[in-house]
């Protein structure tokens, strides 16, 4: 259900609204999904509490993430290959000047709280325990250093037609194209094969 493919945590928050520019859906429905999801995530070894309001909070965060990850990834379309059709327009716009403060400040405020608190266990294990402002504050550290860091130019968004899921390029050369080549790329490619038999 949970995709942890960005490459940072922030950006993964970000994608769990999928095909936000067609057929948009939410994956955090409901606030234990947001439980599960900080799990699953690796940030909590085990679900905290979360509320109604809470999850709002969350997805107040997540939005604010995306456009501000937005704003910083490439605002161009990604370059067709030569055997693969050729891909959507960037949904990119970013936000205005405006909207980018206010964000900043949403980030920066959820930033602000005491972070999940590590420690090791009797068998040397790292075990991750807090609330979920906790959790949410660990989530917007990492977009605090990604977006304010050197790899903030590496955000791209994905060259499949209907993603709009961002990630961290860390490829050599900055190649990659898709958020993950298991689900979009080889769609893409498939969708490429079929095209290239439809032509001869």
């Amino acid at each position: 259900m949970f995709a942890f493919v960005s490459g940072n945590l922030a950006l993964d928050l970000a994608g769990t609204v999928q095909h936000r520019t067609t057929d948009r859906r939410d994956v955090l429905r409901e606030p234990d999904d947001m439980a599960r999801w900080m799990v699953e995530a690796g940030v909590l070894d085990t679900p905290c509490e979360v509320t109604p309001a809470g999850l709002e909070a969350a997805k107040e965060l997540r939005e604010a993430l995306y456009r501000l990850a937005s704003a910083a990834a490439e605002p161009h379309p990604h370059e067709p290959h030569p055997h693969e059709p050729h891909p959507h327009e960037s949904h990119l716009t970013g936000p205005r000047p405006a909207e980018s403060q206010a964000d900043r400040e949403v980030v920066n405020r959820f930033a602000a709280a005491p972070p999940v608190g590590v420690r090791l266990d009797a068998a040397g294990r790292v075990e991750r325990a807090g609330d979920l402002a906790a959790a949410l504050s660990t989530v917007a550290r990492q977009a605090v250093e990604l977006l304010g860091g050197t790899q903030a130019v590496r955000i791209k968004e994905c060259g499949a037609e209907a993603c709009t899921r961002l990630y961290v390029d860390t490829s050599r050369g900055g190649a990659r194209r898709w958020c993950d080549m298991q689900e979009c790329g080889n769609r893409a490619k498939a969708a490429g094969f079929r095209a290239r038999h439809r032509a001869l």
